[in-house]
C-alpha cells in the first residue's frame, strides 16, 4: 500500500516542465511516481527519457498512444504520424529508448492509501486513444469501464491534457492534465494521490523554457511549437470543442 503517489501525464518531451515538477517537494518525497503515457513525442524526447530512467524503480511507466506511434514509425509498421513533431521525435530515439518503449504496459494497478486499488491508464482502461471528458455522458463511462474488476474504485487517465476529477458509476476518475502540452492554462499539471486526490499545477518560467527549447532542440519548427504549447494557446474551450465529437456524444440517442 502506497501512501503518496505523484501522477505525471503527457510530458511530450518537454524537459524544463518535467524538471520543474520533479523538483516539487511532494513529488521528490512521494512513495512512487506513475507516468501515464505520451512521454516522448515532443522537442526533447531523449533528454526526457534519460532523466526519467535515471529515477529507477521509483517510477512506473505506461505507454501512451504517442509513444506507441513513435515506436511503430521507427519499426516501419506505419508510414506517417498525424502529429507533425512525432516523426522527428521518433528519429531521435536510441535503441535503448526503443527497447524501453516496446516494454511498456498499457495499464497498471497499484494500491494507494485512502483510494484502494487504483487503475492507471493513458486514455481509457481499454484503449490508448479513446476520448472521455469531464462532461462525457454516464453511458459513455459505462462503456469504457466494461470488464474492470469491481474492486477498482479509482481510474487515473490522461490523453486529453485537461485536468479534472469526477465520479462516474461509483468510480472516481482523475485526469492530472499535461506536463508539457497544457490546454486552457499555463503551467505543468499533475496529480497527487493518497489519501485523497489533489490536482496540482507547477508554475515555471515559461519564457526561459521557450528559450531553452529553441536552443536545445533541432526540430525545425521549434520556435512556433514552443510558443504555442508552453503558452497554452489552445484554450480549454478549443480543446473540448475538438475532442467532444470523439467521445460518442454525437451518436447518443
Amino acid at each position: 500500500m502506497l501512501n503518496r503517489v505523484a501522477v505525471l501525464s503527457d510530458i511530450h518531451g518537454v524537459l524544463p516542465a518535467l524538471e520543474a515538477v520533479l523538483a516539487e517537494p511532494d513529488v521528490s518525497t512521494a512513495d512512487h511516481i506513475v507516468l501515464t503515457g505520451d512521454i516522448t513525442a515532443g522537442p526533447q524526447p531523449t533528454q526526457v527519457l534519460d532523466l526519467l530512467t535515471g529515477l529507477g524503480h521509483r517510477v512506473s511507466w505506461i505507454s501512451g498512444n504517442a509513444d506507441r506511434e513513435l515506436l511503430e514509425y521507427r519499426l516501419g509498421q506505419r508510414d506517417t504520424i498525424s502529429d507533425p513533431i512525432a516523426p522527428w521525435a521518433a528519429a531521435q530515439l536510441r535503441q535503448d529508448h526503443l527497447d524501453l518503449l516496446s516494454s511498456l504496459p498499457r495499464s497498471l494497478s497499484l494500491s494507494v492509501s485512502g483510494l484502494g486499488k487504483v487503475l492507471f491508464c493513458h486514455a481509457t482502461p481499454r484503449d490508448d486513444e479513446e476520448v472521455v471528458l469531464v462532461d462525457s455522458r454516464l453511458d459513455r463511462w459505462k462503456e469504457v469501464f466494461t470488464g474492470l474488476d469491481t474492486d477498482i474504485r479509482t481510474v487515473v487517465c490522461g490523453h486529453t491534457h485537461m485536468p479534472f476529477v469526477r465520479l462516474a458509476h461509483g468510480r472516481l476518475v482523475v485526469n492530472p492534465g499535461s506536463i508539457g502540452m497544457p490546454y486552457g492554462r499555463t503551467g505543468a499539471h499533475w496529480a497527487l494521490l493518497g489519501p485523497g486526490v489533489e490536482l496540482r499545477t507547477t508554475n515555471f518560467d515559461t519564457e526561459a523554457a521557450v528559450t531553452q527549447l529553441v536552443q536545445d532542440s533541432s526540430y525545425p519548427e521549434i520556435a512556433e511549437w514552443a510558443d504555442y504549447f508552453l503558452h497554452a494557446r489552445a484554450t480549454d474551450t478549443d480543446a473540448l470543442t475538438t475532442f467532444a465529437p470523439r467521445d460518442g456524444r454525437d451518436h447518443s440517442p
